[in-house]
């Protein structure tokens, strides 16, 4: 167990970028790092919906926020020049399966030529130790077991393909470029977030919120699909792990699995039904898993070497993620200010971390 207290002492102060920073899981860990005295940087695309967490928490007031596109080579480098990082977390994608068959052009560009920009940049950044780049459960090719980070990539549909594309250029420039410049780079692989302030489309619990909210069905269309599910703040916790042990042992650069506990791992109706208990009412529709482009039936992660190299281990059981999440949905729409929440789900996350009680959710008392 480490002290929280020596966590914050290391970065506070050091120069963080955070690409794609004004999505969900981007805005969550600009907000984590800010309190914990980081100066950090973002640059992004603008937040495509309406609402939006990078909006309603006024991301862009605790870093240097700055919109740029990681398609333009150029300006995109020179951005990174300019800011000289010590740590960059990246996240800027298209995150979405079907968004990835609709565009895929769109998809590759952003996903794999946005990480080459990237990773070419850091070559020629002295000051720069350490990269936690961000890629997916879905880079591995399917299979019935818990996938391991040496399992064979794959990856049928454009998100997926250009996902398990990411994972060789990142092999390719950290072995050929910046393991020789003293830059520890690691991927990182997680699986489906869940979390307040997620107002995306075609996403499970964001799809669910907007249709409950509204008096609507909830239409889901494949309800059998089996999935690593976590709370945000999971994988988060291991990526600002992972990045503070790269510092100290660059040795332990390589790919990471964050997921839950095995038993965690469960189906889009089984999260459904809990988060309909949870929120207290909403309408649900099951498909028949036929509809729609492939994706993957059943996905799984294995997490035991995040667990032994980093020490990195799932806090809260699915029940609790939902529940956390449900709250927040509850307690925003009630009027509590999302910066509050979020900086309250963070401080009770800090405290399982620690092996401390949890306070009930701000929603709970809204």
């Amino acid at each position: 167990m480490e002290d929280l207290e020596l966590i914050a002492s290391f970065w506070r102060g050091k120069r963080v970028l955070v690409t794609g920073h004004s999505g969900f899981k981007g805005s969550w860990l600009t907000l984590w790092l800010n309190a914990l005295g980081a100066k950090v940087t973002g640059i992004s695309l603008p937040p495509v919906t309406t609402p939006n967490l990078f909006t309603v928490v006024n991301i862009s007031a605790l870093c240097d926020s700055r919109f740029c596109d990681i398609r333009d080579r150029v300006p995109f480098i020179d951005q990174i020049h300019a800011i000289t990082p010590q740590i960059v977390f990246h996240l800027a994608a298209q995150p979405l399966v079907r968004p990835g068959y609709e565009e895929p052009l769109w998809t590759f560009e952003t996903n794999v030529m946005g990480t080459l920009h990237l990773l070419e940049a850091l070559r020629d950044v002295e000051a720069v130790r350490v990269a936690v780049m961000i890629t997916t459960d879905k880079v591995y090719r399917e299979n019935a077991r818990p996938h391991r980070e040496d399992d064979v990539l794959g990856g049928k549909d454009p998100y997926s393909a250009s996902k398990a594309a990411c994972e060789h250029v990142i092999a390719c420039y950290r072995d050929s470029f910046l393991a020789v410049n003293g830059v520890a780079v690691a991927s990182a692989r997680a699986g489906n977030v869940i979390g307040g302030g997620d107002w995306s489309r075609d996403r499970l619990i964001p799809d669910a919120v907007r249709a409950w909210q509204e008096g609507q069905t909830l239409e889901v269309r494949r309800p059998q699909s089996v999935r690593p599910w976590q709370h945000v703040l999971e994988p988060l916790w291991g990526y600002l792990t992972l990045a503070r042990k790269l510092w100290q042992r660059p040795t332990l650069a390589g790919a990471y699995n964050f997921g839950p506990e095995e038993t965690d791992t469960a189906t889009a109706g089984d999260v459904i039904e809990l988060a309909r208990m949870a929120y207290g009412r909403g309408e649900v529709r099951y498909g028949d898993g036929k509809s729609g482009p492939h994706e993957s039936a059943w996905l799984a992660l294995d997490k035991s070497k995040a667990q032994a190299l980093l020490g990195v281990s799932p806090e809260m059981a699915l029940v609790q993620a939902v529940e956390r999440t449900m709250a927040w949905y509850r307690a925003h729409g009630q009027g509590v200010k999302a910066r509050d929440l979020c900086l309250a789900d963070i401080a009770d996350y800090q405290r399982l971390v620690q092996g401390a009680s949890v306070v009930a959710p701000l929603a709970s008392s809204a």
